[in-house]
């Protein structure tokens, strides 16, 4: 996947992902407003309906995204 410039999401995200940036940099908001940024060769994971979030960049991100329902811990 990859973000542009100034790219900022337009909703929140409920679902789960296994997160890992390829290339540059992107934070991570959460809805209760707590923020982490992700560099090159970093990576998270977020689970399904346990956190509310979205993605935010300032000069554009390569990221790998994998989504599914192993995530969701059933």
């Amino acid at each position: 996947m990859e973000y542009s410039k100034n790219y900022k999401a337009d909703h929140w995200c409920e679902k789960g992902h296994i997160v890992y940036c390829l290339k540059g940099e992107v934070t991570n908001e959460l809805k209760d407003g707590k923020k982490s940024i992700l560099c090159e060769g970093m990576s998270y994971i977020v689970s399904d309906n346990l956190s509310s979030h979205r993605s935010i960049t300032k000069n554009g991100v390569q990221l790998l995204i994998i989504d599914g329902d192993f995530l969701n811990g059933k």
